[in-house]
């Protein structure tokens, strides 16, 4: 009976340090060359999810197209500006592109989840803080993230 004991003891010990191994997430950093959006914050949770592209590109037409332009294209004016636009997704800013999805998905989660102001005196239109102001879920983060990864395929 007492080894059938240390048995089921070794056997749950083992399952719960298996369980945990598998449950520490990989961690990500951004690009420190990339473009930063102006609003401090850290990565958030979308990182570390799946994300769906065809489910991203629907929020981001119902989200983002507004401002970015029909997938990402850009040519929406924004007075205040530097450049009297909002900065076009398709194609994005090179520095926030990187070979590892990992990476590319980190950089444009800061500023999904923070927002981020333009450069110039008074910008009429700013990035919106879709995580900080819980406007999108996590996952409905990783989504866009995934449409956006998808309209600029690494090189």
């Amino acid at each position: 009976m007492k080894a059938l004991m240390w048995v089921v003891i070794w056997f749950c010990l083992f399952f719960v340090m298996l369980l945990a191994a598998c449950s520490q997430s990989v961690t990500v950093t951004p690009d420190p060359n990339a473009a930063k959006p102006s609003n401090a914050g850290g990565l958030g949770q979308a990182v570390s999810l799946q994300g769906d592209a065809s489910r991203g590109k629907e929020i981001f037409q119902n989200t983002c197209s507004t401002c970015h332009g029909e997938e990402g294209k850009g040519g929406v004016e924004n007075a205040g500006s530097d450049d009297g636009t909002v900065p076009t997704l398709n194609p994005i800013d090179e520095t926030l592109v990187n070979k590892d999805p990992k990476v590319f998905g980190a950089n444009l989660d800061l500023f999904l989840e923070h927002g981020s102001t333009p450069a110039g005196t008074n910008p009429a239109k700013v990035m919106l803080n879709y995580g900080d102001s819980k406007v999108l879920t996590s996952q409905q983060i990783a989504d866009v993230i995934a449409y956006i990864i998808s309209l600029n395929p690494p090189k």
